[in-house]
């Protein structure tokens, strides 16, 4: 999203000192920045011979109309072109993810990974998976990898897949999710977003507070005034 957003001020920038001679790929990023996708879309279907990155924008693009059919469809055209791109086979990964398929969604952020093994979003969305199939280790171990090659990567990330926990589950899911997400967070000793997502955890129903005081992951927070805070905190669950 980052990207996309620097893009567009660019091509803003260009617009503004008179360079309006925009090639077809530039309009419709400005469109995708802009959120209008079907713009994007109009616009993409005139290249006479897209690129992989075209066709990876053109699921970029079906996926946020929620049209995961043809996403899918241009992820597979695109990894037919390069495959070894691993942006596509992530993002092929979030469909299957999407339809519930999470041994699918796994294979394809693992393949991902090995092309890309820096990549912190890949790392998050294979430990979302995972939690989608109650492996609550698994889903640690990856987050936490994700956590350290970008600390910000669960505030800033574009993935798709945590969101749909956040969006679609019931509350114990989520209450279950963000505890996972605050252990991790405890793990490398980054206490105010471990406290941060505790809170979520309860307000979204959480009630095994015996692991607040028993689980390891949160020792070192024991004595924080803002965790004993917690432990007799009692919201109106969300």
């Amino acid at each position: 999203m980052i990207k996309t957003c620097i893009a567009a001020l660019t091509l803003a920038a260009s617009l503004a000192f008179g360079q309006t001679a925009l090639s077809l790929e530039d309009q419709a990023r400005l469109a995708m920045a802009h959120k209008d996708y079907r713009k994007a879309l109009d616009i993409y279907q005139t290249i006479t011979m897209p690129t992989p990155l075209v066709l990876n924008m053109m699921g970029m693009a079906y996926l946020s109309l929620n049209d995961l059919s043809n996403a899918k469809k241009y992820y597979q055209r695109a990894l037919k072109a390069k495959p070894d791109y691993s942006e596509a086979i992530n993002n092929l990964g979030a469909i299957y993810y999407a339809e519930k398929n999470y041994r699918r969604a796994i294979g394809e952020y693992e393949k991902a990974i090995k092309l890309s093994p820096n990549s912190a979003l890949f790392h998050s969305n294979l430990g979302t998976a995972w939690y989608m199939r109650k492996d609550f280790v698994k889903m640690t171990e990856y987050y936490r990898k994700a956590l350290q090659l970008d600390s910000t990567v669960f505030e800033s990330r574009g993935g798709y897949d945590g969101s749909l926990i956040q969006q679609n589950s019931g509350l114990d899911e989520k209450a279950k999710y963000f505890f996972y997400l605050a252990k991790t967070y405890a793990i490398q000793g980054m206490h105010p977003q471990a406290l941060q997502n505790i809170r979520k955890a309860l307000e979204n129903g959480f009630k095994d507070r015996k692991h607040l005081t028993s689980d390891p992951e949160f020792a070192s927070m024991q004595e924080l005034p803002e965790f004993k805070e917690l432990l007799t905190y009692q919201p109106k669950v969300l």
